[in-house]
């Protein structure tokens, strides 16, 4: 199984479509047997779902997502875990362990829209986007 977690200067990104680049882990028999960073392709409608099945993931792990885009991923058979925070590496571990736990999405509706402006980041109350 591939799991794929918003990444940002190794921690997880508050928002998926914004993110800086991608954390792709593979787990098999709870094992980690390959762990990549991959850059962010883009943040389109529609187009990080696609992108990610082709890539394999059967999860999106993050700290934000809107309604919508939980939708197109479970159209595409892929688990969204949101309001996770933490270093990777700590993530990828309580995955494993079946420990992982989500909350409620960091990004407010709406926020992630740039309604014809491309956004730089998203809404999120000021705080960085790491969640130490």
């Amino acid at each position: 199984m591939k799991i794929a977690i918003s990444t940002d200067a190794g921690f997880v990104s508050a928002h998926f479509g914004r993110c800086p680049s991608f954390t792709i882990a593979e787990i098999e028999e709870g094992k980690v047997l390959k762990i990549e960073e991959i850059n962010n392709p883009g943040h389109q409608p529609a187009f990080l779902p696609n992108f990610l099945a082709e890539y394999g993931v059967e999860y999106i792990i993050c700290g934000g997502m809107g309604n919508r885009a939980q939708m197109l991923f479970a159209e595409k058979k892929i688990t969204p875990v949101i309001g996770v925070t933490g270093k990777i590496e700590e993530v990828i571990e309580k995955f494993v362990q079946g420990k992982l736990k989500g909350g409620e999405s960091f990004c407010k509706p709406g926020a992630g829209k740039g309604y014809g402006i491309e956004k730089e980041e998203c809404d999120h109350s000021g705080e960085d986007n790491h969640f130490h």
